[in-house]
């Protein structure tokens, strides 16, 4: 376990450019996103910040999604400026913060990207029995079990055993915070209203493996985003930005490069 320390930073800042925002989900910081900063900070400004509650805080009685969104957005006022633009990028969990951040400031948005996205609207789901399951494995101990069945069931059967000790390390930094998250408040996502204020192209990330429920819930979300990009990365599954980071990579830069030089058009034929 790596422990924080005052000089910990609750986010990576660099390269220049256009600003791009990378928002990791559950049980992540912002070392999720470490085969994706040297690459997008070539063309852009990536700002990658650790959600408020994640370590190294771990402000765990306020681990809340929509006060995460509220200081995401606090914090890139500070960095940017409050009338600035940027990309963001949200993955899994993180793109439910990430479209609650698209509800208070849409129109800071310059381009909206969601890999498989963890959205949930229904106030009245319980938490997933996954999740409730690990962490009643957790609060009697078995932290590593816990983190394995949570692991396993948002990637794939097995996934735990293969992962690097970095991720681990990582994962182990970030157990504390599985507690509150299945006790947190629902927030539902107004996506009708969103679709009329969101004036930004959007693309939807999936991995070729992951579970269903992450493309269902793409599919829900074309709904009200009809002309959205999709792309899917194939031979990864949920972590599809550390399984094929290759693909993750060019597919992502290919399309925030299309947004900066106003080529995508609402509707038209991207490859990403």
């Amino acid at each position: 376990m790596l422990e924080p320390t005052a000089s910990s930073p609750l986010y990576l800042d660099q390269g220049s450019g256009s600003p791009v925002v990378l928002v990791h989900g559950s049980l992540c910081d912002y070392r999720y996103w470490r085969w994706q900063l040297s690459d997008l900070s070539h063309t852009h400004r990536v700002i990658a910040p650790s959600l408020a509650g994640y370590w190294p805080s771990l402000d765990l009685p306020n681990f809340d999604a929509r006060t995460q969104a509220h200081t995401l957005l606090q914090q890139l006022d500070a960095l940017l400026g409050p009338d600035s633009r940027f990309h963001i990028v949200g993955h899994s969990r993180g793109a439910v913060v990430t479209l609650l951040l698209a509800e208070l400031a849409p129109t800071r948005l310059k381009s909206l990207t969601l890999a498989d996205p963890g959205l949930v609207q229904s106030t009245q789901a319980p938490a997933a029995p996954y999740l409730q399951d690990a962490c009643t494995l957790i609060d009697q101990g078995d932290v590593d079990a816990g983190l394995a069945l949570f692991v396993d069931a948002v990637n794939g059967e097995g996934t735990w055993r293969q992962m690097v000790r970095w991720f681990r390390e990582m994962v182990h930094d970030n157990a504390a915070t599985l507690g509150p998250q299945s006790h947190e408040q629902r927030y539902l996502v107004d996506l009708p209203a969103l679709s009329t204020q969101l004036h930004c192209p959007v693309l939807f990330m999936g991995g070729q493996h992951s579970p269903t429920r992450y493309a269902e819930c793409i599919q829900q979300l074309l709904q009200f985003f009809p002309h959205a990009y999709e792309v899917t990365i194939a031979h990864a599954a949920h972590g599809m930005n550390l399984a094929n980071p290759k693909a993750f990579n060019q597919s992502l830069l290919r399309f925030l490069a299309a947004t900066d030089n106003q080529q995508a058009r609402t509707g038209s034929a991207l490859e990403p």
